[in-house]
């Protein structure tokens, strides 16, 4: 059996998450038109009877604006260690620029063998791909082959896991073959619930959200109770989520709801509350304890 992990680095917003929910066949990794959705390093696991893949999905690395921005990053950065590829993905659209080369000394640092993705190719044509093919080619050292992708049309997936499984080593099936995500389901249920505010809220205030799931627990009529708190920095970001009598609120945990039940093949019974706790953002303790990211830097 071929079996390894291949850890996506790029930056926010290239479509990483896209990628790897559209290989699923499934949603198990949130995603959102707004950058910085993927907070946390996510092992995501594709298994077949020759091979078992483990992708993980990082944080985009960028330059942080505050303490989140900076574990963020060190996340990303740390999840480049002790995989067995890197796949550098590019924005097929937008091209490389200043970030790119900035990613490229991490990625040449590590020494670890890339495959290049570039993503999002229905968005441009072929004379953009080449040129940005050509760049990858210069400048990504222990660079295997370049892939080019649309998460959307489902277009050089197929060719990106065989380029993978050509690349990893022969090796143990790391995970049973029923699991798909490593994280527990109140992590799980947090991220689905941040996607909804992610899609319906403003620009300023998804990014200062953050969900903890309290409590879930099945009840005997096979219905799953499931308790989460919505954190945001301000009274106003407050007044935002819930919405003019409630209906943003509402639309948040409908939406969230299906996804959650569609996940855990369960009715569910979801109960949010809003809550402010300011700079969030800037506090360690909430930052490594509280949205779990502790785990992401070990």
């Amino acid at each position: 059996m071929k079996s390894g992990f291949a850890s996506f680095v790029g930056k926010p917003n290239v479509g990483k998450s896209s990628i790897i929910n559209a290989i699923m066949k499934k949603k198990v990794v949130i995603v959102s038109e707004k950058p910085q959705t993927t907070r946390n390093r996510i092992n995501v696991i594709y298994t077949t009877e020759d091979f078992q893949i483990v992708f993980v999905d990082t944080p985009g690395i960028h330059k942080p604006l505050h303490r989140l921005g900076e574990y963020m990053v060190k996340a990303a950065v740390q999840a480049l260690k002790n995989v067995d590829l890197l796949l550098f993905t590019v924005d097929a659209k937008e091209g490389f620029e200043t970030p790119e080369e900035y990613i490229i000394e991490y990625v040449n640092q590590s020494k670890t063998p890339v495959i290049g993705v570039i993503n999002k190719i229905d968005l441009v044509d072929r004379d953009r791909i080449n040129s940005i093919e050509k760049i990858m080619m210069e400048k990504v050292e222990n660079l295997k082959e370049v892939v080019k992708t649309s998460a959307v049309t489902g277009e050089g997936l197929e060719k990106l896991l065989k380029v993978i499984v050509e690349n990893l080593p022969e090796g143990p099936q790391f995970y049973p073959e029923d699991i798909v995500v490593d994280r527990p389901l109140s992590f799980i249920v947090s991220e689905l619930i941040r996607e909804k505010i992610f899609h319906f809220t403003y620009e300023e205030v998804p990014h200062s959200v953050a969900v903890i799931v309290e409590e879930i627990k099945e009840r005997e009529n096979g219905v799953f109770y499931i308790r989460a708190n919505i954190y945001v920095e301000r009274e106003s970001q407050k007044g935002i989520i819930i919405g003019q009598k409630g209906q943003m609120i509402k639309k948040i945990g409908e939406s969230a709801r299906k996804d959650i039940e569609y996940f855990l093949e369960s009715k569910v019974y979801l109960d949010l509350f809003v809550k402010v706790k300011k700079d969030w953002r800037n506090k360690d303790f909430i930052i490594l304890n509280e949205i779990g990211m502790r785990d992401d830097l070990e």
